[in-house]
């Protein structure tokens, strides 16, 4: 039976070549599907264990992204909204690196970023036949003991796995604990910017554009990894060495065209391909909707407050990207939704599941769905009250978020650490401050609290809300004034004194704020009246989905059954292309400089471009980047993409660099949920752009020269695996 779980989804003849993110250790399963469809070189050289191979030049960057080894002295490839918080951290009104951008002329002047990681993957192993016998009956229809022991098995398994070594290890549950995989990892922690184009490159387009197709974005960073002497991961220092890379990535400069055979190696997040039609319903009549209505409030006060000052800007770029992305995502994502009629196809898929499970007479799967149907029922509700309380308290107004981490400081404790704790939150007021505005939080505030209000059950709210009602006359905006013109955090000097009064005194300042009160309110409200029942049922959700899918690979043999993407190494493949996404609308593959300069708009914060890359552009100056008079920019492929594959290595047949993958095209967006090979379309910022970049605009040709290039394209016509040797 596991072998069925397992490996029943790698083989059906059926399988659109683009659809699927495939676990790198089951390649070999699908290597002559990989060789029908273009690829040329073996899974072996693709992922092994026993020799360098590509997934060593792979890279997890922050723990979010994706990039990849360029070099052979470490320098790593990924977006630059994959590394706009280091830029922006990095940035000041003096030294304004978003705005301009940054090239360091040597390694000496390589930026460090605290905090930043890279993690390679050393391998991967099935371990389901180590965890599933192994899981106590008892446990089997609870969730929380299910989950506490698999835990233990998992610590179990991945401690001996590591034992004597640098690395790190974790297992990890696939398609809803059906089957479960030990990961080892390389974490390295120093790691530097190299260089970065302006935003004007880097985020030429907007929210304008942004999922949008065609696409004009340079969105790339360069950074390096840095290692001890001995090449092994080191705390940040002067003594360390750029790490030499157990594999690197040719840069092919030779071109693609449409139709060439592509891939894509990264870590992509989240997929959700087997939900219910309940979920489906949910996402798409509630939880969109509301997020939507959520953010928009938020980005018109901030996009208001960015234009008006350049210190505003730049406190706000970070956060503003972050809650920009997954709002047009949504849009998008319920417009594919609803034109792709998942919801029905849902329900008609769900249909044929009954049939077959009563003409098989499986009592366990006949139940599963009108189970699912009543947990639903109960957790809209829950999950409601829960994602505003996420959308309200951790991307909206920040002082909700910040005041919590004083709450030590209001419950009068122990008087030495109390010290301590106040000495670590004055240690943090700078670095917040410096990105805060309180006219700008207060106005997010005022924006997005009757949304919250109207749409979260009554019983679920903070009791504090209950004061608008009961002291301001129903006023909230009036509230919100209150709340800011008496809390002393918001106000850095006022906050600093107050984090210099005796503990006693302290804990009764903390404990009577008005942002303070309103922070603990509404954290007490979601942890007390909805997390505990919502996590009650999370789990009921996630045993009677377990049941459902191992229904699904057993009653349909023959179907492939990729398990969904969790933040693990995945490859997916296809082709270059572009689409006919809807009826009247074409998309060509290809995107030129000519339409940066047909967009452009002088001292626009979204299509201005620098002096200098349009006296290129006019000089037709593109160097060997160049193709027929025209400079390439971005280009599409048919690659199954979701978040974290951003700066995904886009790849030819031979596993070489070919593009830089950063977005999707909004036609595509629902390709979480349902993945359609006809629309679906990933945006890659072409290699050669970014060589361009490097290289003519910024004159750091020393980047290029680390880079080993090849000139040649692949040859279509030549079938078959060709003898290239993968570049160690």
């Amino acid at each position: 039976m596991r072998k069925l779980l397992v490996l029943g989804f790698l083989f059906s003849l059926h399988l659109r070549a683009h659809e699927g993110m495939w676990l790198p250790t089951l390649l070999k399963g699908i290597e002559g599907d990989l060789h029908t469809a273009g690829l040329r070189i073996t899974a072996e050289d693709i992922y092994s264990i026993n020799h360098g191979s590509i997934k060593d030049a792979i890279v997890h960057f922050g723990g979010g992204c994706t990039a990849e080894v360029i070099s052979t002295q470490g320098l790593i490839l990924t977006n630059h909204h994959c590394g706009f918080s280091a830029i922006q951290e990095q940035s000041s009104l003096e030294n304004d690196y978003l705005k301009h951008g940054f090239w360091a002329k040597d390694k000496a002047a390589e930026l460090r970023n605290p905090g930043l990681t890279a993690t390679f993957i050393i391998r991967m192993e099935d371990v389901t036949d180590r965890i599933l016998p192994n899981i106590p009956a008892e446990a089997s229809d609870n969730e929380a003991r299910r989950r506490e022991a698999v835990g233990k098995l998992g610590e179990a398994i991945a401690k001996e796995a590591v034992a004597g070594t640098h690395y790190q290890a974790v297992v990890r549950p696939f398609n809803y604990g059906n089957s479960y995989f030990l990961i080892i990892t390389e974490t390295f922690r120093d790691v530097r910017l190299v260089g970065t184009p302006p935003s004007s490159i880097g985020k030429f387009g907007g929210d304008t554009d942004n999922w949008m197709w065609p696409r004009h974005t340079g969105d790339f960073s360069i950074f390096r990894i840095y290692a001890g002497a001995d090449n092994k991961p080191a705390d940040p220092s002067d003594a360390n060495v750029p790490f030499v890379p157990r594999h690197s990535l040719p840069v092919n400069i030779g071109g693609v065209k449409e139709g060439d055979f592509a891939m894509i190696f990264g870590f992509p997040g989240n997929t959700q391909r087997y939900l219910s039609s309940y979920a489906v319903d949910y996402v798409l009549n509630t939880a969109d909707p509301l997020r939507i209505k959520m953010r928009r409030a938020s980005l018109d006060v901030i996009d208001d407050a960015m234009r008006s000052s350049d210190k505003t800007r730049i406190q706000y770029a970070d956060k503003q990207a972050g809650i920009s992305n997954a709002w047009k995502k949504w849009i998008g994502e319920v417009r594919g939704l609803k034109e792709l009629r998942t919801l029905d196809k849902k329900r008609e898929q769900e249909g044929i599941f009954t049939d077959k499970a009563q003409k098989m007479d499986r009592t366990d799967l006949q139940a599963v769905l009108p189970t699912l149907k009543d947990l639903y029922a109960q957790y809209v509700p829950l999950a409601t009250a829960r994602d505003l309380f996420v959308e309200m308290v951790y991307y909206g107004p920040e002082v909700l978020r910040f005041a919590d981490g004083f709450r030590e400081l209001a419950e009068a404790g122990d008087e030495a650490k109390s010290k301590a704790k106040a000495e670590e939150r004055l240690s943090v007021l700078p670095g917040f401050f410096k990105d805060y505005d309180v006219e700008v939080d207060k106005r997010v505030f005022k924006a997005l609290l009757p949304i919250y209000r109207a749409s979260v059950p009554v019983a679920m709210q903070p009791a504090v809300l209950k004061e608008i009602d009961t002291r301001f006359k129903g006023n909230s905006d009036a509230w919100v004034d209150a709340l800011y013109a008496r809390s002393v955090l918001v106000d850095e000097a006022k906050l600093t004194a107050a984090l210099k009064l005796k503990p006693k005194k302290l804990a009764k300042v903390m404990a009577n704020d008005p942002a303070y009160k309103a922070s603990r309110s509404f954290f007490s409200s979601f942890l007390e009246q909805v997390r505990p029942q919502h996590a009650v049922l999370s789990d009921r959700i996630e045993t009677a989905m377990r049941t459902y899918v191992k229904g699904m690979m057993e009653m349909d043999p023959g179907r492939t059954f990729w398990p969904d993407a969790n933040s693990t190494l995945r490859l997916s493949y296809g082709k270059v292309e572009g689409s006919v996404p809807r009826d009247g609308a074409v998309y060509e593959a290809f995107s030129t400089l000519d339409g940066v300069v047909e967009k452009y708009i002088p001292g626009d914060a979204e299509f201005d471009a620098p002096q200098r890359l349009l006296e290129l552009h006019a000089a037709k100056d593109y160097g060997e980047y160049g193709v027929n008079g025209t400079m390439p920019v971005c280009f599409t492929s048919s690659l199954h993409t979701t978040g974290g594959n951003s700066g995904s290595p886009v790849l030819n047949a031979r596993g070489e660099l070919i593009g830089l993958n950063f977005d999707r095209t909004w036609e595509s967006t629902m390709s979480d949920i349902q993945f359609d090979p006809d629309k679906c379309r990933n945006i890659c910022v072409d290699l050669r752009y970014v060589l361009f970049i490097v290289d003519k605009f910024a004159g750091a040709k020393h980047l290029v020269d680390e880079m080993q290039l090849v000139r040649n394209p692949v040859e279509a016509s030549i079938p078959g695996i060709i003898q290239l040797p993968i570049h160690r």
